[in-house]
């Protein structure tokens, strides 16, 4: 069985900030759009590991980094309602896609970052993945 969640698509999910889980939290405040950054099945577990990172009409704190969405990925992300929008790249949710408590696997993903804007967002978060840095694991 193949995921019907692709790399790149916006999906609803209550997003933990890193600084709300470091607080002891362990739901975030409200469900918001979010890139499916990236999505790996494991055939041998029947898992498909999902990393998730927040967008936000709001610019990012000094300590965040993000990436400012041009007006086109917006429209076809389904945020043609945002006058701005960020991907946060220096943090992200962990979770598993049939185990989850938090990501609803009947929504219809609102749409889809193109390919370029999607492997942009994945070359600026890989250095994070990498050090292990802003993981928030969703499956604790």
């Amino acid at each position: 069985m193949t995921s019907p969640f692709d790399e790149g698509q916006i999906v609803r999910y209550e997003y933990l900030w890193n600084w709300q889980a470091k607080a002891g939290r362990t739901n975030g405040e409200k469900s918001r759009p979010c890139c499916l950054a990236l999505s790996i099945r494991n055939p041998k577990q029947n898992l498909t590991h999902m990393i998730l990172l927040p967008i936000s009409g709001t610019p990012p704190r000094p300590e965040q980094e993000a990436i400012a969405i041009p007006m086109l990925e917006l429209k076809r992300a389904g945020l043609s309602t945002f006058k701005e929008g960020w991907i946060t790249v220096s943090e992200y949710n962990y979770d598993i896609l049939e185990r989850s408590f938090v990501f609803d696997q009947n929504q219809m993903p609102m749409g889809k970052f193109s390919n370029s804007f999607t492997r942009q967002i994945l070359q600026r978060l890989r250095p994070y993945i990498a050090a292990s840095l802003g993981r928030v694991d969703r499956m604790k």
